[in-house]
């Protein structure tokens, strides 16, 4: 055959093939825009067309995974935000006690405009910008309060018997990542734990954007007379997976920390440490998980664990070994979050605890042997209240005077939240789940409130 022939050949099967798979593609697509169609055609109440095309993409993702969504325009923007760790509001954490009650403030954020402003723990929000919002539920008071950086948002708040009108300006927050064991007097955090400041101890909540700069800087401050380190991953229910390999990486000079594999068992893509440390390669170090460390923070630990770096303390792991890619659809408006791939830990073992297993499989990062320590309900409470009262210096004695808000606290059983989180300091309900109020005098000594951070600290310092 001439060659020119072949190539019209060639040609022809190329569009050909190609032309096929638009067809499958414009098919399927067809039958959703004709069903949606026909709703709004025939359908005995008028609907909102947006909202049966988002109805309509979050049952097409129904039926995978528990970590696949489809992510409207908020859901979207919320998710950018927190993986860069800021956003365009006054800086409060926010709860609804009741529903059609007022939204409550939880607390004004360190250095945020709405403590600038004269904002308080118990305010409840019953009007902004002049729309009375009082029987308003939570997305909608917060969706109201954010706005573009430098704007005026007048709020009007419940305090007791009297109502007090506040203006306050917007401005872009901060959502730090890494946090220490307590703040100083000018509300700094201090990453040495207070009972021994000769032990580092940094918490990292979840693995954003920034997460990777907040511990260098960390690390560059902490000097050479550290005899220990303690990172505290519990609670931490995942984030950037780049995040993750670069912070084991700050630990490792060489070795691999982890790969991922396509549906068909092949290696995507395989991640190695480089040469250099961020810390001393022989500091010891320790660090605590729970059943709520998920996806980035079983990756660090399941990787320093494989290399023998650190000493895992706490309680088994979520297991939640894959990988989500999120794909923006409506030139960027949603995306689509899709399960690509799943990860394996340098030893060749997949984490992923699937639907039928039980204890007994191997899934999720077990603590180190004779490691393994449970928790009793009250010292999840006290770590918790501890946790919050280190976090949200404002609120400490508002809780004696009322129902306790939500907290940044720990959770006992409940699930963690998709690879990248949802935001936990924004204009939004708090992410962290609710505790009970805990009196001061039930408040304990660091090593003895917290079994966990006691085992990894004897165990540092051979007491």
């Amino acid at each position: 055959m001439p060659t020119r022939n072949a190539y019209v050949v060639l040609i022809a099967i190329v569009v050909s093939l190609f032309c096929h798979q638009a067809f499958r593609t414009v098919k399927s697509a067809s039958v959703v825009g004709q069903a949606i169609d026909l709703i709004n055609r025939d359908y005995y109440r008028e609907v909102n067309e947006k909202e049966l095309l988002d109805a309509a993409m979050v049952g097409v993702v129904s039926g995978l995974d528990p970590f696949s969504e489809y992510l409207t325009v908020d859901k979207y923007q919320d998710l950018q935000d927190d993986m860069k760790q800021e956003f365009a509001g006054i800086g409060i954490l926010v709860d609804q006690p009741e529903e059609n009650q007022p939204v409550r403030v939880v607390t004004p954020l360190v250095g945020s405009p709405a403590l600038q402003a004269g904002l308080m723990p118990n305010d409840f929000i019953i009007a902004v910008d002049q729309s009375d919002v009082s029987a308003s539920n939570l997305d909608e008071v917060s969706e109201k309060l954010r706005g573009e950086a430098g704007s005026t948002v007048e709020v009007v708040v419940r305090r007791g018997d009297d109502e007090k009108e506040v203006q306050v300006q917007r401005a872009r927050i901060a959502m730090e990542s890494v946090v220490g064991d307590y703040r100083d007097e000018q509300n700094h955090w201090v990453f040495r734990l207070q009972s021994h400041p000769e032990i580092a101890y940094v918490r990292v909540k979840k693995f954003g954007e920034k997460t990777v700069s907040e511990l260098q800087t960390i690390f560059q401050q902490l000097d050479s007379s550290c005899e220990g380190l303690v990172l505290d991953l519990r609670d931490n229910g995942g984030g950037l997976l780049d995040s993750a390999c670069v912070i084991c990486d700050m630990f490792l000079e060489k070795g691999d920390i982890v790969s991922t594999r396509d549906r068909s068992g092949n290696v995507d893509e395989m991640v190695r440490a480089t040469p250099g440390t961020e810390v001393p390669a022989d500091l010891p170090m320790a660090i605590l998980i729970n059943q709520n460390s998920a996806s980035a923070s079983e990756i660090v630990a399941a990787c320093l664990q494989d290399h023998q770096r650190a000493l895992i303390v706490g309680s088994r792991s979520f297991g939640k070994g894959t990988v989500q890619q999120v794909i923006p659809l409506e030139y960027g408006r949603s995306a689509l979050r899709l399960t690509i791939a799943r990860y394996f830990r340098p030893s060749g073992v997949n984490i992923h605890r699937e639907k039928e297993f039980k204890d007994d499989d191997i899934w999720g990062v077990t603590p180190s042997e004779g490691f393994e320590i449970p928790l009793t309900d009250e010292e999840i409470i006290i770590l918790g209240t501890r946790w919050r009262d280190a976090s949200f210096p404002f609120l400490t004695t508002m809780l004696q005077e009322s129902d306790p808000p939500n907290q940044d606290a720990p959770s006992d059983g409940s699930s963690p939240s998709n690879a990248e989180d949802t935001a936990e300091e924004s204009d939004q309900q708090v992410a962290e789940p609710d505790l009970r109020k805990l009196s001061d005098s039930k408040k304990a000594p660091e090593l003895d409130y917290d079994p966990h951070l006691r085992a990894a600290v004897i165990e540092m310092l051979g007491l």
